[in-house]
């Protein structure tokens, strides 16, 4: 992922899907780099970079995939793409409408985020 890929397929998303009215990147030296900047300053587009160093960001989504392969992947190995896709599909059903999470005193992230609804209401 150099620069000149990036800035190529910014301006590619652009030409399909028309202008974004913010992009928000990491710091990163093709995300810093003058001509993505400028490619996206001349766009009337704000740039938003995420803090340097949020490594805590990274922790999130290692723990998550570290459960995705341990708990699905690796028990049923997928045939194909497809099979692969079906697979994570299910698991993610499953990963928020029944499974147990410990970071939120094992509630059931749904039934928690309709609790929440109900008091916002």
């Amino acid at each position: 992922m150099d620069t000149d890929w990036c800035k190529e397929t910014l301006e590619e998303a652009i030409a399909i899907h028309g202008k974004p009215e913010i992009i928000n990147t990491d710091q990163g030296s093709q995300f810093t780099s003058e001509a993505f900047t400028k490619l996206v300053i001349s766009n009337d587009i704000k740039l938003s970079m995420d803090g340097k160093g949020r490594a805590i960001d990274n922790v999130f989504i290692e723990r998550l995939w570290r459960s995705v392969k341990y708990e699905s992947v690796y028990l049923n190995p997928p045939d194909s793409g497809i099979d692969l896709y079906k697979q994570l599909n299910n698991y993610f059903e499953y990963y928020n409408t029944e499974r147990r999470h410990q970071g939120i005193d094992n509630q059931i992230p749904f039934k928690r985020y309709l609790i929440k609804q109900q008091k916002v209401a």
